[in-house]
């Protein structure tokens, strides 16, 4: 089954992003930031540690694992890969990525970041899978999304696109023909999940440059997931990805992100767009082109991780208050 909904109540209007003439540029420039930043080596520095010395607050695991979910093209793959770099030193393509309009990633893939030695991981996984669709014939479905933060697909399987043709609501299939879905009995398939196999976090991530293009199909489902993920007690945050490709200034300039009139307006937008505040997104640059990273870019990805591991705790520490036995 895939997501195929229909305008209706709670169909997101067509979002659009102001785009200002260079003259203009100079306007969307706040005197005072609307959230405040340290941009210094110092601060870079604190952030490094502390995601490199993060430990679940549940005692009875080892990592958190956190979901990356929206549309082809919106910079998930991207983003690993830049947290990545920050750690090395200089970009590094950990996660693969595309250039095309088609999903480039087709597996469920598992990403353990590496701290600041490669022998000695974070405990942050960062699950990558193919891009969610628009509500018509392509994309992650519902049942493949949902199987997954419940921990039932097993790494490395190919998850099902959508299709008009109606399927059991099963939750992957290692090929992509709709007549051989894999059923609950499937080698593979994980039928009594732990806490470790499941989600814990979940991460939309969205296109600064593409939010006034995004279909209304789109913002459904979207929202239609966030429910459904809402009802499994999973915390859920958003990135702003491409920044730098709606204001000239903070393109120039990455620390005038939180200055940028037109970033705060886009922000707006996407928050209308998930149906989500936006105090649960943050804005972010990721690597693309660059050979080296740069401390002020680092900063502005490690404090989306930071923000990130802050909501895979509530999570932990929601399960601790319904499962008593649980350790924090």
């Amino acid at each position: 089954m895939s997501f195929n909904f229909g305008p209706g109540p709670g169909s997101c209007p067509h979002f659009s992003t102001p785009v200002l003439h260079a003259a203009e540029q100079w306007k969307s420039k706040m005197e005072s930031p609307w959230r405040e930043v340290a941009w210094t080596e110092d601060r870079r520095e604190t952030l490094m540690e502390s995601i490199s010395s993060y430990k679940p607050v549940c005692e009875a695991l080892s990592e958190a694992r956190v979901l990356l979910l929206g549309p082809v093209g919106a910079g998930k793959s991207s983003f690993i890969s830049s947290v990545q770099s920050v750690f090395t030193g200089r970009f590094t393509n950990r996660a693969m990525v595309g250039s095309s309009s088609a999903s480039f990633t087709k597996k469920l893939l598992l990403f353990n970041i590496r701290g600041r030695s490669p022998e000695q991981p974070t405990a942050l996984v960062l699950c990558d899978v193919m891009g969610l669709g628009d509500g018509e014939t392509t994309g992650l479905t519902l049942h493949d999304t949902l199987a997954i933060i419940k921990g039932h697909a097993p790494e490395g399987h190919k998850v099902r696109e959508g299709e008009r043709t109606q399927v059991p609501p099963l939750c992957v299939r290692k090929n992509f023909s709709p007549e051989q879905p894999v059923r609950s009995e499937t080698v593979g398939y994980v039928k009594k999940p732990s806490l470790k196999d499941k989600v814990h976090c979940v991460v939309f991530v969205v296109d600064a440059s593409k939010v006034s293009s995004y279909t209304k199909g789109l913002g459904t489902t979207f929202q239609q997931l966030r429910e459904h993920i809402s009802d499994l007690g999973v915390h859920q945050v958003a990135l702003l990805t491409h920044v730098d490709q709606v204001c000239q200034e903070t393109a120039r300039d990455i620390t005038q992100v939180y200055n940028s009139r037109i970033v705060q307006q886009t922000m707006t937008n996407a928050g209308a767009l998930l149906g989500m505040s936006t105090s649960y997104i943050v804005p972010v640059k990721n690597y693309s082109s660059e050979l080296d990273v740069d401390e002020n870019t680092d900063i502005l990805l490690l404090s989306a991780v930071d923000h990130i591991l802050q909501y895979v705790d509530l999570h932990f520490q929601d399960c601790a208050a319904t499962y008593p036995k649980l350790s924090l």
